[in-house]
């Protein structure tokens, strides 16, 4: 009995840690494994995970696609980025 009881609360958490991890941007399959996987470390460290939509962006100079600064190469026409110019960066609006 105390096996089922340890699932059932292992699934709890690593429901809660997908939802906190959707809430912030990020796949809630990838935060649901990792809460179930491990119950307290899991949701804590969704809860202490960053904000995907609050990161700054850039545009594309081919293609004109606003993409995050940290991506290289635009997946929409693939083309090579430069690390942006400060004035260029594009602040990301919370939702």
């Amino acid at each position: 009995m105390s096996g089922g009881a340890l699932l059932v609360i292992a699934f709890f958490f690593g429901l809660a840690a997908g939802v906190v991890g959707k809430i912030k941007g990020s796949s809630f399959f990838v935060w649901f494994l990792i809460g179930l996987c491990l119950p307290v470390i899991g949701l804590a460290a969704a809860i202490l995970y960053r904000f995907e939509n609050a990161e700054p962006r850039r545009r594309c100079p081919r293609c004109g696609s606003v993409r995050p600064i940290a991506d290289q190469v635009c997946t929409v026409c693939g083309e090579d980025m430069d690390w942006p110019e400060p004035e260029a960066v594009v602040r990301a609006e919370r939702r």
